[in-house]
């Protein structure tokens, strides 16, 4: 079976197959692959240990996938594009063979560090090409990457290291992002100092900074990239071995660290690669996100690689020198398929629309949207002044957890509604369920977003603690699942995600668990208790409402706020700032002394005439405090 599917009628064909057969669907799309040796069974699983394992026995080295197997015929054509942080740097570009070169130096390195198969290695570092080499330098070598976004504070980066026990870290001197230069080996200096598994830290120098080097452990790159070799034959893995670990944020305050394998992982990046964005060779196919998220893992490096792809890399932000910067790198390279998040979209369209009209976009011929469900006006306005009215806009729905993209209109195949995700790919066996955990058959519904068989990108455990996985995600509704979020079916059976049912809150595609935001708020010495809620922002899709219960009314509650951000940028980092900080006397609690956070997240959107029956709570006056003091 070819990897990609080419109409509507090969879609339906594939989907039916899919669900029929679903073990031999994914053997023929994994035929796709280079195996160092094949499986003895294609699948094994059950949803309530959870156990799932695909290709079993099978060998392979994802590396070889993303760069071997092209040297002989596309190793002269474009792999990665580079494109920095200040326009007026020069661009790099990086052929297939000169990848292959550039990860099998930095595989070398690693190994001369003592990095070993299994080993844990933590990558800390803004958008260099380096960061890309080392990804897959830990691959090719059978180390278990685990990224971490360069903005996340010391105390994060120390808690993802000491959870899954990292022996190594790679990081640079500093970055550039806008107009900001921000110093990032001494963060990790920071979080190291909480820290006792690492034995070596690996340099990169990004902006020739001063930086501490502590003698023994801490090895500039440049000094020791000239003295390896430039081959590196790829570890041969097992495809249940672990590939990487990303961490995010449940509903509980410690992150998880999400784990995927080798072999189910290579298979669903591949092959969602080709076929949501119907890349065709020669594309210049361009992802805006951050490696430290999953959409940079799978579609900036892994997917595209697999598809002897040209992959753009930006290291800048999209307001920087003027909103008109992705407009201008799209021009400027010829990028035909341009993949980015709403918040992205909506900040830019609030910077009006001549930054956009300055620009040609001839190249275009398919717009992506992640990590949130975008909205109707932001998906007309992609489509109207980005996409000339002449480029799909496919909305893609999927996880950290999922590996690659779940819901979503095929490019130029499937039939578009604004602001819906679409059907599910083949091989995704969705279901809407009630909240008894019943399937509801029927279309023009709402219910409960749940998988009921496995995928081979889906994740296998959660690092350390396999408990914590089962009952995050096949423990609420049994034999399913459950993705966490709501989601509507139309009357065609296409979705659309209505978002998050859990305690996790979606700002700019990034999850936060409220009680992580919330425990580093009560950190505060001046803080008794708080709770913190989603609700509506123009840009970011979710803003984040932190209310808060003092030791004693402050005189100044600006200060207190201060303090409150300067402990969540801390513990957490920049991106988990709240918006909006309300100081109360107390929180609307049930006599067991639950924070009825339905009260709350109606104040936080507005809607305080119907917050329904409050007599029940413990103090029933609270709520008018706190619906007369809300931040507008």
């Amino acid at each position: 079976m070819s990897l990609r599917i080419h109409n509507l009628e090969e879609y339906e064909l594939a989907y039916a197959n899919s669900i029929a057969n679903p073990e031999e669907f994914w053997a023929d799309i994994a035929n796709n692959f280079q195996w160092e040796k094949p499986w003895s069974k294609v699948l094994d699983w059950n949803f309530t240990e959870p156990k799932v394992e695909w290709f079993l026995d099978a060998k392979l080295n994802i590396t070889v996938n993303c760069l071997d197997r092209h040297i002989e015929n596309n190793g002269h054509q474009t792999a990665l594009i580079w494109e920095p942080n200040d326009p007026k740097e020069n661009t790099i570009k990086f052929t297939y063979k000169d990848l292959l070169k550039e990860v099998s130096k930095m595989a070398n390195v690693l190994k001369d560090l003592g990095v070993k198969k299994g080993d844990r290695v933590c990558l800390y570092m803004p958008m260099v090409p380096e960061l890309s080499f080392a990804v897959l330098a830990c691959a090719r070598i059978g180390a278990i990457h685990s990224v971490v976004f360069a903005g996340f504070s010391a105390n994060s980066i120390s808690d993802r290291i000491n959870d899954c026990q990292a022996g190594y870290v790679i990081t640079t001197d500093a970055l550039s992002r806008g107009a900001k230069q921000i110093p990032v080996k001494a963060v990790v200096d920071e979080a190291l100092e909480m820290v006792t598994c690492v034995k070596k830290v690996l340099v990169v120098n990004r902006l020739n900074w001063p930086v501490h080097m502590l003698e023994g452990r801490d090895i500039w790159y440049h000094d020791i990239k000239g003295i390896v070799s430039e081959i590196c034959e790829p570890e041969i893995m097992d495809a249940q071995d672990p590939l990487f670990i990303l961490y995010t944020s449940g509903s509980t305050g410690k992150p998880k660290g999400v784990v995927h394998a080798c072999g189910g992982y290579m298979v669903y990046a591949g092959y969602t690669f080709a076929n949501v964005f119907q890349y065709e060779p020669n594309d210049v196919f361009w992802c805006t996100a951050d490696i430290g998220w999953v959409t940079g893992h799978t579609y900036i490096l892994y997917g595209p690689l697999m598809n002897a792809s040209t992959s753009l890399m930006f290291e800048g932000i999209p307001t920087y020198p003027d909103p008109g910067r992705f407009w201008s790198i799209i021009d400027k390279h010829a990028v035909n398929i341009f993949y980015t998040a709403p918040t992205a979209i909506r900040s830019l369209m609030a910077a009006g629309i001549d930054h956009v009209l300055a620009y040609g976009l001839y190249s275009l011929k398919t717009l992506g949207s992640v990590g949130e469900p975008i909205n109707v006006e932001a998906w007309h306005w992609y489509h109207t002044h980005v996409g000339k009215g002449k480029c799909p806009v496919i909305d893609t729905w999927w996880q950290t957890e999922t590996g690659g993209v779940m819901i979503s209109a095929l490019a130029g195949i499937s039939p578009l509604i604004p602001a819906h995700a679409g059907f599910p790919l083949p091989g995704i066996q969705t279901v809407l369920l009630n909240s008894d955990g019943i399937e509801i058959a029927e279309n023009d519904v709402e219910g409960y977003l749940a998988i009921k068989f496995p995928w081979p990108g889906m994740l296998r455990t959660t690092w350390g603690d396999h408990e914590r996985c089962r009952i995050n995600y096949f423990d609420t509704y049994k034999g399913y699942y459950f993705t966490g979020d709501g989601a509507k079916r139309n009357s065609d059976g296409q979705y659309r995600i209505l978002g998050r049912v859990d305690d996790v809150i979606n700002v700019s595609g990034h999850r936060f668990g409220t009680a992580e935001i919330e425990n580093a708020i009560n950190l505060n010495k001046q803080v008794i208790e708080s709770a913190v809620v989603g609700y509506p922002h123009d840009i970011k899709g979710q803003g984040i409402y932190a209310f808060v219960i003092p030791a004693k009314m402050p005189v100044d509650p600006n200060v207190l706020k201060d303090e409150i951000i300067e402990t969540i940028v801390a513990q957490i980092g920049r991106i988990a700032k709240p918006d909006k900080i309300q100081i109360v006397s107390g929180l609307p609690k049930t006599r067991s002394g639950k924070i009825m956070r339905r009260i709350l997240r109606k104040i936080a959107e507005g809607e305080t005439e119907n917050l329904g029956d409050t007599s029940t709570l413990l103090d029933p006056m609270v709520v008018d405090e706190i619906k007369n003091g809300a931040i507008k």
